[in-house]
């Protein structure tokens, strides 16, 4: 029921939310510690626990605030919880300190009477650490849980002065969609490497059009970190760099679930622990990894038929060891532990992994990363994951179906793999926005084919470089880039499919191929 014309006709909108609010709440209910509101439209939402502090020495947020009139939220992002059909978390952030910040959400546009509170992160960055400056940087983030499966929800994030009910602000309003009960077709897209650039927004102009239900971002997030050594002696970190990110990220993150796993780039050395206490700030992602304080890129979801694992290749790179061997082994367990109970699921066809670190790339830059292919690899092959996708190198480069180091079968363009046989596909993704890279050999992608026996590259192992000369590079491709995946569970007679394709910037498809499993 909606509020009574008499009294619709001397309230505000926000006014109105408020009254809705107050009636809803007669039904209010304390469950496990946690505040539940009463359902509205099929959906119930709850704040989430208190987060842990992004850094230890930051300086306190909200003492010091402005009129909340004169400050407009910015940067957008959803992540999924650890059930996509019922979690969702909203984060955004401020300029400058506020009072009382929250989120309003509903089934509809006009009737946002769920006000919830938002829980802030500040965090802040001395004089003396790169270019940054003494800054304070405020981050918000609303957990939102008991949602319907495949509902789409409206929502806006405010504070004390600006209320996102306010007719003048609904073009502030944002929406979102939980994924489904039961397994139905979706498409999701994938990179790595982005950074702040006019390659970067066209790159998600790009995305935002291929509507997927979640996006991927395989590291290297925004470049606050240029020198990505993950080292407090790094030269030119600058944290606003993240503003300017968020900023430009917004158009997709406020609608789609923008999953990040943590790159070189985002080991921020000033920040505990393990450098990622910045990352912790700005993002909420499933705790449900090995360790959530330790690392808190590695984590897992479920869409559908499908399983998604994001993993934290620093801690097992030769390359860049900043922070080699901080899981002293707990994350290669954990991940054979999920891969194991997916592949008993029988609701699940694919499984998806993706992280920074290349375990097969040509690049002149980085090329592959030894410690991937000795700690992950082995496990990818014993599960047969259906599609494993790195950065790292801003390139575009995709293998044939790779076992034991070697070709188990050739893939095309246009070709099929069938993981539970042949092996796995693997696919740098890397050239999201940042400056793009080079190969020893030609680039060979769809329309420009040119098959080459072998290619001279290297491999990152413990003590430097070897050298090593490799078949399985399929297809290369030098510009800037992300890959669309497009999944279909099995249907009667019908093998399930993730189909793959690589898409410039320009719009052009430069790689596709299938990975194809039987119905089980």
């Amino acid at each position: 029921m909606g509020v009574p014309e008499p009294l619709a006709g001397r309230m505000s909108m926000a006014e109105q939310h408020e009254y809705l609010r107050a009636r809803f709440s007669r039904r209010t209910m304390i469950r496990g510690g946690a505040v539940t509101l009463g359902a509205v439209a099929g959906g119930v939402f709850v704040p989430g626990a208190t987060a842990r502090a992004a850094t230890p020495g930051r300086r306190p947020g909200g003492t010091d605030t402005v009129d909340g009139a004169l400050v407009a939220p910015f940067g957008r992002h959803l992540a999924y919880g650890g059930d996509p059909r019922t979690e969702m978390t909203v984060s955004w952030q401020v300029p400058v300190a506020v009072k009382k910040p929250f989120i309003r959400i509903g089934a509809h546009p006009w009737d946002l009477s769920h006000r919830i509170d938002a829980e802030p992160r500040p965090l802040h960055t001395p004089a003396g650490v790169g270019a940054s400056g003494d800054h304070t940087q405020y981050y918000l983030h609303a957990r939102l849980t008991r949602l319907k499966p495949g509902r789409t929800y409206y929502y806006g994030v405010g504070h004390a002065g600006f209320d996102p009910a306010e007719p003048h602000l609904a073009g502030t309003l944002g929406t979102f969609t939980t994924a489904p009960a039961r397994s139905e077709p979706f498409t999701f897209t994938a990179f790595g490497d982005q950074g702040v650039s006019y390659h970067g927004l066209a790159n998600d102009a790009l995305i935002l059009a291929q509507n997927p239900a979640f996006h991927l971002h395989a590291g290297d997030i925004a470049y606050g970190d240029p020198a990505g050594q993950g080292k407090a002696s790094d030269t030119g970190f600058d944290s606003r760099v993240w503003d300017q990110f968020l900023h430009q990220t917004e158009s997709v993150a406020k609608q789609v679930p923008w999953m990040v796993s943590y790159g070189n780039h985002d080991m921020e050395a000033w920040y505990s622990p393990s450098g990622y206490g910045g990352e912790q700030a700005r993002w909420q992602l499933p705790d449900n990894g090995p360790d959530a304080d330790q690392l808190p890129g590695v984590y897992t979801f479920v869409h559908g038929n499908t399983a998604v694992i994001s993993l934290d290749a620093n801690d097992i790179s030769f390359e860049i060891p900043a922070n080699l061997g901080i899981s002293g082994g707990t994350q290669t367990r954990w991940l054979e532990r999920q891969l194991k109970k997916y592949r008993a699921d029988l609701d699940i066809d694919f499984v998806v992994v993706f992280f920074h670190h290349c375990a097969y790339c040509t690049s002149t830059a980085h090329a592959s990363e030894g410690g991937v292919r000795d700690e992950w690899v082995p496990l990818f092959e014993k599960y047969t994951v259906d599609l494993v996708i790195n950065g790292h190198n801003h390139v575009y480069e995709r293998t044939d179906v790779i076992k034991g180091g070697e070709v188990s079968r050739e893939l095309p363009i246009g070709g099929t793999a069938y993981p539970e046989t042949d092996g796995v596909v693997y696919v740098t993704a890397g050239a999201a926005g940042k400056s793009l890279y080079a190969f020893s050999a030609e680039q060979s992608y769809e329309g420009h084919e040119k098959d080459v026996e072998s290619v001279s590259s290297f491999v990152c192992v413990d003590g430097g470089r070897q050298s090593e000369d490799v078949a399985w590079s399929r297809v290369r491709y030098l510009d800037y880039s992300f890959l669309r995946v497009d999944v279909t569970p099995a249907s009667r007679g019908r093998l399930a499919t993730l189909k793959v394709r690589g898409i410039a910037e320009t719009g052009e498809t430069v790689d596709h191929f299938t990975v194809a499993r039987r119905a089980r």
